[in-house]
């Protein structure tokens, strides 16, 4: 009786399992893998043990995805993935996805490369205009597939960097870069090997072509604390400061500092006067603007948790404005007596200047997005407002009827501070995603018109900061995009 009970439960084990299309699969693997290793058995048995883990999207698109399985294109094989982090085993899907996009990379790198003045088949200068002699291009799309052009021809150069301390270029990493408004001075973070940041200053008159070399300006000024947000001042004259919000740390609150550039180097030689570092206590600030509208002169304004701080350096006065969630992203418009500000939450307002801080009178204009807005930036006319959130959205948004009318896909974000770069002479809006790809769309028609793929591996620590500017180096400088990540510095110019 028992004998016959194991017989039909071995019958039964043996049915379900040639039914499952699973056990069906890995039968006929191995029966071919059995029959192809026949001829050469020593040869392919260390492939069978040592899966590949190539991208193979077309190839597993009809192949069930099992969990805690991963799927060989090339050897037609499930594999086990350990879900532990504590293992020696190198294969786990996180692996397999850097890998994957390390390979993408390094394939995107060599395409940069090879690219020779064509952005595709067909595109070039000659065949555009011999298009718009015969007439089948108007006016309007020859510009444009100019300007198309010229982006797909910026080329990767790296630019040489001097110092009076030349072993701390090999040492430190850059954290971000923000060029003033004429383009010919670069602030630079640096993080520090030991520990905290170095700030410094990179005179880009000297940018020319074909030797790019610059030098680095730096101060002892020395801050073990975060900067989580930076812009450049006018208090003495156009950008005569830096504005810097620092993150709290132990027993030290966090504060905005107003550091004079010429602590740096003197620019500005007859109009700079040595400068006075002003600090100003004000705890966990996440982003700051400085103020150019004539309604809030000689004022900058800090967003914080639940609040934003108007202060004005002259006089010490300061106004506070009461708001529900932690202000991200700030910016004054020029003409409008307006600020702009981004929420954690998803809110975009206004502040009214002209009003004060009671009532509920101040708030102007509010728009939304579904996640935490990183950066705002105002058009030239004050009438368009470009936002990017945390969901990896950017949108233009109409301030008059306070709707989307454009939204610019193929931005990463998940969950980091990344600044949007708008410039309107160019017609273009620069980002940097958190996979570390650089992208250039069209401001006009949101089309994407260039993906740049970074000179380093894609890592959290290694995303890069970016300036563009239609005159990189000053008044007569030729437009380009400046790149720093890691310890160097790169140049993609207009050639």
């Amino acid at each position: 009786m028992k004998k016959s009970r194991w017989q039909s439960r071995r019958r039964h084990g043996r049915r379900s399992h040639q039914q499952n299309p699973w056990f069906r699969l890995r039968d006929s693997e191995d029966r071919s893998d059995s029959r192809a290793a026949q001829p050469a058995h020593d040869s392919s048995h260390g492939d069978d043990e040592s899966p590949s883990t190539s991208s193979g999207t077309a190839g597993t698109s009809s192949v069930p995805e099992l969990p805690g399985f991963y799927f060989d294109p090339e050897k037609k094989r499930y594999f086990r993935l350990l879900p532990g982090h504590n293992n020696c085993n190198p294969l786990t899907k996180e692996s397999i996805r850097q890998k994957e996009m390390e390979s993408k990379r390094l394939r995107l790198l060599q395409e940069e490369d090879r690219r020779k003045k064509i952005a595709r088949m067909g595109f070039n200068a000659s065949s555009m205009l011999r298009k718009s002699q015969l007439g089948f291009l108007n006016v309007t799309n020859y510009c444009h597939l100019a300007h198309e052009l010229r982006l797909s021809c910026m080329e990767r150069k790296k630019v040489q960097i001097r110092s009076m301390d030349p072993s701390a270029l090999a040492s430190d990493r850059f954290n971000l870069i923000l060029a003033d408004t004429n383009s010919d001075r670069l602030f630079t973070v640096n993080d520090v090997k030991v520990g905290g940041s170095k700030y410094g200053i990179i005179n880009l008159q000297s940018l020319k072509t074909p030797t790019l070399k610059v030098f680095m300006h730096e101060n002892l000024y020395f801050t073990n604390r975060k900067v989580n947000s930076v812009c450049w001042a006018s208090l003495n004259h156009l950008d005569s400061h830096i504005l810097l919000c620092l993150m709290g740390l132990a027993e030290t609150p966090g504060c905005a500092t107003l550091l004079p550039a010429s602590l740096f180097v003197n620019s500005h030689p007859g109009i700079d006067r040595p400068g006075m570092l002003c600090s100003f206590r004000i705890p966990g600030a996440w982003s700051c603007a400085w103020s150019l509208n004539i309604q809030a002169n000689n004022c900058f304004s800090t967003g914080l948790s639940r609040r934003v701080l108007l202060t004005n350096v002259v006089t010490g006065h300061r106004q506070s404005f009461g708001t529900n969630s932690d202000v991200l992203a700030q910016q004054f418009a020029l003409m409008a007596p307006l600020l702009f500000n981004g929420c954690r939450s998803g809110e975009i307002f206004a502040i009214d200047l002209r009003c004060g801080n009671q009532g509920k009178g101040w708030k102007a204009t509010r728009l939304f997005h579904d996640s935490a807005v990183t950066s705002v930036r105002i058009l030239q006319d004050e009438q368009y407002l470009m936002a990017s959130d945390m969901a990896g959205k950017i949108k233009l948004w109409d301030l008059r009827t306070t709707k989307c009318v454009r939204q610019y896909e193929g931005h990463v974000n998940e969950y980091a501070y990344l600044p949007l770069h708008v410039h309107e002479e160019e017609g273009i809006l620069v980002a940097v995603g958190q996979d570390c790809y650089t992208r250039i769309w069209s401001l006009h028609d949101a089309r994407l018109l260039r993906t740049i793929p970074s000179p380093y591996a894609a890592s959290k620590a290694d995303i890069p900061s970016v300036a563009f500017s239609s005159r990189l180096g000053g008044s007569r400088g030729a437009p380009g995009l400046l790149m720093a990540v890691g310890q160097d510095l790169y140049c993609y110019s207009y050639s």
